[in-house]
């Protein structure tokens, strides 16, 4: 099973920041705080490596019909 790169810190991220949200009542507001900004930052993390793994398999896509003549 291949899992692409960035999900699972994106994943992570969300799962922290809702956790976050939901005990926003039971948990001082400074551990809040620290908690869904560890959250959002995963989210980021994440975001980015999709992205460059998104931009880096377009390049590769190119360089290989680059190199194959279609006639």
């Amino acid at each position: 099973m291949h899992i692409r790169e960035g999900i699972v810190p994106a994943v992570l991220g969300t799962v922290v920041t809702a956790t976050g949200i939901i005990f926003k009542n039971n948990i001082p507001d400074s551990y809040r705080t620290r908690i869904i900004g560890f959250g959002l930052a995963n989210i980021a993390i994440g975001s980015v490596e999709l992205a460059g793994q998104s931009i880096k398999n377009k390049d590769i896509k190119k360089n290989v019909l680059k190199a194959i003549p279609l006639r």
